[in-house]
């Protein structure tokens, strides 16, 4: 099934020029990019973002992060979009993460793992409207 799902690239990983790299990995495993921008996050912003952690213990550290610096956000379309996208990207922790993943090769920690990517259909739909208004996103089919 088609579908679409959003992907940050973080601040780490931006700074560092991987913007390019990234999405190559995306589009190479047949995942189109049909949305992108580059934007920074106020601290407002990433607190609203990741509200659904606003009890865990990363969410000040994790919130100041993701507002330290650009960030690319991207909706990715594709077959089977969502797990595909978590595919590549890899495990959470780098450490963890399989060889040839975005986090292992490009992530530094847990926390500095390079990319975010939605979790399910229902997520991404509400973190691409987060970020892009319906007349952004060039799906090639609804």
């Amino acid at each position: 099934m088609t579908e679409v799902t959003l992907s940050i690239i973080k601040p780490d990983a931006v700074q560092r020029n991987l913007i390019g790299e990234i999405l190559r990995r995306f589009e190479s495993a047949g995942l189109k990019v049909v949305g992108g921008k580059l934007l920074r996050l106020s601290p407002e912003r990433a607190q609203a973002f990741y509200a659904v952690h606003k009890e865990r213990p990363f969410f000040a550290g994790l919130c100041t992060y993701m507002s330290s610096g650009p960030i690319f956000v991207s909706v990715l379309e594709g077959e089977g979009a969502i797990v595909k996208n978590r595919e590549i990207m890899g495990a959470t922790d780098p450490a963890k993460a399989a060889p040839g993943t975005i986090r292992k090769d490009c992530g530094t920690d847990v926390e500095a793992n390079a990319v975010h990517g939605s979790d399910g259909s229902e997520t991404a739909a509400a973190e691409i409207a987060f970020f892009f208004k319906p007349e952004e996103v060039f799906r090639s089919s609804k």
